[in-house]
């Protein structure tokens, strides 16, 4: 059975808050599983992403972020997610390969066949069998992501890719959805702009279909 499952979109797009209520579902269903994300997928992951979202590294050269998110994603591979589908587990991974071409590909402008053969040696050719994209207009998005960021207690935790400006937010929406259109039988698309139980119930039933599983 296919197992590996990731859960992409643009900042606000509620993907997070989608994939810990689904796997609570699912393990309420008795289903083997394991929720992880990148890049703090690991400790060492955890450090890499403390360089990548600290907003003094603003001059970061797209190259070196591009470099970082897949070494934090070598080490994700290795140590967390091929283990647990060794396992027999069902993988839920907030974010995967296709972030770094939507980000640093779309977004940054960095070449795709550079990204893939970095991201290839990076991941041990490892891809997903399903990515649910949660899509939505990137003022809406950006419109959520600040009002969770007020939320917050410490303004340093606003990381510096929701900072960007608007133009490389829609950049990274249409690189996500080109993604889509090359690819449309591993995505199931989630119209991300309802209300949280309507795309859980979405969510659910992608998911269940795909495993097999009896709702």
């Amino acid at each position: 059975m296919k197992k590996f499952i990731t859960f992409e979109g643009i900042e606000g797009s509620g993907k997070s808050t989608q994939i810990k209520l689904v796997a609570e579902y699912l393990s309420q269903k008795n289903v083997s599983l394991i929720v992880t994300q990148e890049p703090s997928g690991t400790e060492i992951g955890r450090k890499i992403g403390g360089i990548l979202f600290d907003r003094k590294n603003n001059n970061m050269c797209e190259k070196t972020e591009m470099f970082l998110f897949c070494a934090a994603r070598a080490q994700h591979v290795r140590d967390v997610i091929m283990p647990a589908l060794k396992q027999g587990k069902i993988v839920l991974c907030d974010r995967f390969s296709d972030a770094t071409y939507a980000y640093q590909g779309a977004g940054r402008g960095l070449d795709e066949k550079f990204i893939g053969l970095v991201n290839d040696y990076s991941s041990m050719l490892l891809k997903p069998d399903l990515t649910l994209l949660f899509d939505l207009p990137v003022e809406v998005g950006l419109q959520r992501a600040n009002k969770r960021n007020d939320n917050l207690k410490e303004s340093s935790s606003i990381d510096r890719f929701e900072k960007e400006t608007l133009d490389f937010h829609k950049k990274i929406r249409a690189g996500y959805l080109r993604l889509l259109k090359n690819d449309p039988d591993r995505f199931c698309l989630i119209d991300a702009n309802r209300d949280v139980n309507t795309i859980q119930n979405e969510v659910r039933q992608c998911i269940s279909n795909f495993i097999n599983l009896k709702i």
